[in-house]
């Protein structure tokens, strides 16, 4: 009878607890994570789509609200051109690049895999890195080099897929909501709401984060742009649409483009100037993980610098590059779930 009683109890008190809306919100978010785990080999994917959709359809609304009110137009017009704007300056890039990129890269690789290094470079590093290690630092430079030239085809292919999937979400974006809304009385309705909640937190948080990084890919640009033009790079239009477009992922879009860069730098000025390039990439490195992130992401979602800081790098260690965008979002969401409001 005693263990009866006690199992009855411990039934209430389950039943009680999933009651709680801080239960089912909480269940919820983890079910969200896990789907998040399981399609982590495409989240990249899935964070570039949103992120062309949102900064897009920013710009679409802004320049609909400026012709509209001279002329009558349709935002779906806009869209179109927006994107065949987008898609003609890719092409440019990549007929301008791809082939000096694709082949000077193979060059450059077999030179640094047969030590056929700038000596004077080598006589400068020498009493800081050793010979060994920088023949050590070469070899794997090249290697570097060789999977850049690899993966260039696979990120192509993913950026023009996203550029792709944000056109058809915000063309369609109305049906889209249309459809989704009849969830809101069907019998998962319960379920719908709490993901809703969710969704509509994490994408105000997210689009603040969208906003910094913009603000810190424009001055990544602008200050690349200055030191390029310096060093008399050529094509800088095109280079600074390929800056900007790089910059927009955090950290890591810096990085890869230094790789292009240091590529055209070769070609224009032998290894000195690659010597260049990669004191600019490692200035603006230091610049936007250690200032510039955390102090603007800071002001946007009014959370101390430090505790920024703290997420960005737990977030990163456990997500890698995906964990930057979405890791001071789902902090937010979580700080709202246990009823604080910052």
């Amino acid at each position: 009878m005693i263990y009866t009683k006690l199992g009855m109890e411990y039934l209430e008190f389950l039943k009680g607890l999933f009651k709680k809306d801080i239960t089912k919100v909480a269940l919820i978010f983890i079910f969200i994570i896990v789907v998040l785990w399981l399609l982590r080999s495409i989240i990249d994917l899935m964070l570039l789509t949103f992120l062309f959709t949102y900064l897009i359809y920013s710009v679409q609304q802004f320049i609909y609200h400026k012709i509209s009110k001279f002329i009558k137009i349709k935002q779906s017009f806009i869209t179109i051109i927006l994107y065949l704007f987008i898609f003609t300056t890719l092409f440019y890039f990549t007929y301008k690049y791809f082939s000096i990129i694709v082949s000077q890269s193979i060059v450059i690789s077999n030179k640094l895999a047969r030590n056929r290094i700038d000596r004077t470079i080598v006589r400068y590093l020498s009493p800081i890195l050793g010979e060994r290690e920088i023949k050590e630092h070469i070899m794997q430079n090249s290697t570097l080099i060789l999977k850049f030239v690899a993966d260039i085809g696979t990120w192509g292919f993913n950026a023009v897929i996203a550029l792709l999937l944000s056109m058809f979400f915000i063309i369609e974006r109305m049906n889209i909501k249309k459809f989704v809304s009849s969830f809101a009385n069907s019998r998962v309705s319960g379920i719908y709401s709490y993901i809703y909640t969710f969704s509509r937190d994490f994408i105000d948080s997210f689009g603040k984060v969208v906003q910094v990084q913009v603000l810190i890919a424009f001055i990544n640009t602008i200050i690349s742009i200055i030191i390029l033009n310096i060093m008399k790079f050529p094509a800088l239009i095109a280079l600074t649409f390929m800056i900007f477009i790089f910059s927009l992922v955090p950290v890591a879009g810096t990085i890869l483009a230094s790789i292009p860069l240091a590529i055209i730098a070769y070609t224009i000025g032998g290894t000195i100037k690659v010597i260049y390039v990669v004191i600019m990439i490692i200035l603006l490195y230091t610049i936007e993980t250690y200032i510039l992130n955390p102090k603007f992401m800071s002001e946007r979602t009014r959370l101390p610098v430090f505790f920024v800081f703290i997420i960005i790098i737990i977030s990163e260690h456990f997500m890698g590059v995906s964990g930057m965008l979405i890791g001071v979002p789902l902090f937010i969401y979580l700080v709202h779930l246990v009823g604080v409001h910052i």
